[in-house]
């Protein structure tokens, strides 16, 4: 198993690696401009190309940013926040997603689970053509579409909930973005859920444990849902990141000052802050290779088979 985690740390690192050099170099030759050429002169823009070391060769600039990433920086910004340090404006970016979105993750994957179970239990009836109406909603319908219904009810209807996240209201007011943000997670962890238990109730082992006398909640325990979950922890997996790392239209309509709102604002800003879309862009590709490596792990752990052929 140490061999195992250990091969996959280090094709983790590389593969990081390999993305941070492709987003800086893909940044670098984007078209645009990382100041407010409104508010700057010809000159003033010169200054600072030079004073952040943009008119480097792009391989002396890689170096510089690397050696930055390594001391725990992202640098500084060109055109938001008056060029203010970039990590603790993130810190406090991340800080917000990761509460809502982990908000989101418990809410869909719990109800998303039940939803499953409860249509793979009663197939074929009332239960499992209403759970699968549900699914095909939360596919088709977009989160930002039920996040408007939910405000216009809930907050202009019946004022309940406030119309704004609000901080200082963070559970409260955090409960319709997530709501919207786990439609989808819920929809797509149903669905998948329900057919990977049909498929497992309907195997020969699950049939020869009925025949020896095993039913119930036993049953379900011992060889349903330990087979059927492997296939489900690879849909999860994505969705926490996607959840966790905000979603931009959600957070812009919302005003969550989250993650995905600093990447709407960096890219529409009066110049395209390239060090806001770098710095989150590694962001994100960190966060999703890290998921997929406790995947891997936690693959090796429900099903050693797993393990053994990738050691081989």
């Amino acid at each position: 198993m140490t061999k195992y985690i250990l091969r996959r740390i280090l094709l983790s690192l590389v593969t990081l690696f390999l993305i941070v050099f492709a987003l800086f170099v893909l940044i670098r030759i984007m078209p645009g401009n990382p100041f407010p050429v409104e508010r700057m002169t010809a000159e003033m823009i010169a200054l600072k190309r030079a004073e952040l070391g943009l008119d480097d060769p792009i391989l002396v600039q890689f170096a510089n940013y690397l050696s930055l990433l390594m001391s725990g920086s992202f640098g500084n910004g060109t055109s938001l926040y008056n060029g203010a340090p970039i990590k603790p404006i993130l810190l406090v970016c991340m800080e917000n997603s990761f509460k809502i979105g982990v908000l989101s993750i418990l809410l869909g994957t719990v109800a998303g689970m039940t939803l499953g179970i409860t249509a793979a239990l009663h197939r074929g009836k009332f239960l499992d053509g209403f759970c699968t109406v549900v699914s095909i909603l939360g596919v088709c319908v977009p989160s930002y579409v039920f996040m408007i219904f939910l405000q216009y009810f809930f907050s202009f209807k019946i004022p309940f909930f406030p119309y704004f996240f609000d901080a200082s209201r963070f559970l409260f007011s955090s409960i319709m973005p997530s709501l919207s943000l786990s439609l989808f997670t819920i929809a797509t962890i149903s669905r998948f859920t329900r057919n990977e238990m049909v498929e497992v109730m309907n195997s020969d082992y699950v049939k020869l444990a009925e025949s020896k006398g095993l039913y119930g909640f036993e049953l379900l325990r011992k060889h349903v849902l330990r087979n059927a979950l492997i296939p489900v922890v690879t849909v999860i997996a994505p969705l926490v990141v996607d959840l966790m790392t905000g979603a931009m239209v959600i957070e812009k309509i919302y005003g969550i000052n989250g993650m995905g709102k600093l990447m709407v604002d960096a890219i529409a800003g009066d110049g395209i802050d390239y060090n806001y879309v770098l710095a989150l862009g590694i962001l994100f590709s960190a966060m999703y290779i890290f998921v997929m490596l406790l995947l891997d792990i936690l693959y090796g752990i429900l099903d050693p088979r797993i393990r053994i052929a990738k050691e081989n």
